[in-house]
């Protein structure tokens, strides 16, 4: 597995873009996400037709799962690039 990262740059593992974590909160009853900025600047968008744009991330339903049922502590959001 390709691992590149330097102190201004996104971790990239595969040509896919480590932007943030998800975790649940000490309550349980929410997700927190929290975002790199810089990450997050860097990643790629798309236009809809009405003119928004997004930023396209991912999160594993299984690792997602995971968090959920308490196995897992936190889980990665990243964005996927070919």
């Amino acid at each position: 597995m390709k691992k590149t990262q330097s102190a201004n740059e996104p971790e990239v593992q595969d040509n896919n873009i480590l932007v943030g974590y998800v975790r649940r909160s000490n309550a349980g009853g929410a997700l927190k996400l929290s975002i790199n900025t810089a990450a997050f600047a860097d990643c790629s968008t798309y236009m809809t037709s009405d003119g928004q744009s997004y930023v396209p991330l991912v999160i594993s339903m299984g690792a997602l799962e995971k968090v959920l049922a308490g196995e897992r502590a936190v889980t990665t959001v990243t964005q996927l690039h070919d």
